[in-house]
């Protein structure tokens, strides 16, 4: 389900207020953690998940490690 947000001040920072339906899809409260990554259609909100970012980062350092190999396997 798609919805709007305005990005408010908060200090000298700047942020958003998410409805409570979508903390409630998201299955986060006030005070967690969320993860935004930027994708080719936009930016991609989920709760943040501590062992899925520590293997995200393992196939990070895989892929930077490995870049040319995995370059010549692509072709």
């Amino acid at each position: 389900m798609a919805t709007t947000t305005k990005v408010i001040a908060i200090g000298n920072s700047a942020g958003i207020i998410l409805p409570k339906e979508m903390l409630a899809r998201l299955k986060v409260e006030k005070g967690d953690t969320l993860y935004l990554s930027e994708t080719p259609h936009g930016a991609y909100l989920t709760a943040y998940d501590e062992q899925f970012m520590r293997k995200l980062e393992a196939t990070d350092r895989v892929a930077r490690k490995y870049r040319d190999a995995l370059k010549k396997l692509a072709e």
